[in-house]
């Protein structure tokens, strides 16, 4: 009997592509509502062009922005849809998204409103914040090098944004496969979703108190406060607690970050899923990535072949979130100022 030949990196490859078109020639749903391409092609034609063009100059010469765009688009669409209700600002009547718990370290919200500055006066009162967002955050990826995906227009903007809601609704870095995934199917996201979305990580990065829990007082490691998640790997676990986020009452920074994709955070590629699959991610929501069996083979199956196959994927997700309950025709507005509803009707 012949020795069977070890696999190579091209039957890899080759598993991995066949992984993509098996995901791609699924169901895929359609564009949610009155979503379609080119929605502004009379009422301001142009704008696509004139949002990627402005992206592209700004994200070359601050590429974290990039990180930072996906990061709110993301959150945006996780609380009442892709709506834009992140970026409306608190009012004596209630506190708003953005300034939930979670949401106090987004960034780009100016980088947004000068996005929407320049698409008012060419156009003003006819693309929503909403539009904005999501082609500024595809672009950005895009801008350093990460896939690009279809994004059909025609978003309302929403009247309403609740700091409890963003609480409810934002997954948190401390839940479990389960919660992810049941969390992820309340907007229409399946576990395949899941998995990708959470590439974004690549270029991402996180602050200590997010993942502090599993460098000290793990409860899976035993008592007292020098403990570590045993899932952790150890060298890496002992280079954050000496390196990035010294022990609490030794006095690190809450507010200290971490490159999530170390050496390669300005990269999109697929140093993420790599470091993954080596125990070394930073958040206990990536590690329960690979306590499924499916999940993990996906990671998996991906490592081993190009980026452009995790593109492809990434890319898809994406696009899928894009349409999370959004908000056409007559519901919601078109703001002016993405800060500010035009009125407080709905």
């Amino acid at each position: 009997m012949a020795t069977p030949r070890p696999r190579s990196s091209w039957s890899r490859s080759a598993m991995a592509m066949a992984m993509v078109v098996a995901v791609l020639s699924s169901s895929v749903p359609g564009a949610r509502g009155q979503l379609r391409m080119g929605f502004y092609a009379q009422s301001c034609p142009g704008v696509e062009k004139m949002v990627g063009e402005f992206v592209r100059q700004h994200v070359l010469r601050v590429p974290t922005v990039a990180a930072a765009l996906l990061r709110l688009h993301f959150h945006d669409c996780f609380v009442r849809g892709c709506d834009a209700s992140v970026l409306l600002n608190s009012t004596a009547a209630g506190v708003a998204e953005k300034d939930a718990p979670p949401n106090l370290t987004l960034r780009g919200f100016d980088f947004v409103d000068r996005v929407k500055t320049l698409v008012e006066e060419a156009c003003p009162g006819v693309v929503s914040c909403a539009d904005v967002l999501a082609l500024t955050a595809r672009d950005a990826v895009a801008a350093i090098g990460g896939p690009s995906w279809r994004v059909p227009t025609g978003r309302r903007d929403g009247t309403v944004s609740s700091m409890q809601e963003a609480l409810d609704e934002i997954p948190k870095p401390s839940m479990s496969f389960k919660e992810l995934t049941d969390l992820f199917a309340t907007k229409g996201l399946g576990v395949r979703d899941l998995v990708w979305l959470s590439g974004a990580h690549t270029i991402g990065i996180a602050h200590c108190s997010s993942f502090a829990d599993r460098l000290y007082g793990h409860p899976a490691a035993g008592a007292g406060n020098d403990t570590t998640d045993p899932t952790l790997d150890a060298a890496y676990a002992a280079n954050l607690r000496q390196r990035k986020c010294l022990a609490p009452n030794g006095g690190y920074a809450e507010d200290a970050v971490v490159e999530m994709d170390p050496g390669s955070h300005l990269t999109f590629d697929l140093g993420y899923y790599r470091a993954l699959v080596k125990h070394r991610c930073l958040l206990q929501s990536d590690a329960a990535l690979l306590t499924d069996a499916a999940a993990r083979a996906d990671v998996e199956g991906v490592v081993g072949g190009p980026d452009e196959v995790f593109f492809q994927l990434f890319a898809r997700s994406m696009a899928t979130l894009g349409t999370v309950q959004v908000k056409t025709g007559a519901q919601g507005e078109i703001r002016r100022n993405c800060a500010v509803v035009n009125s407080p009707s709905n």
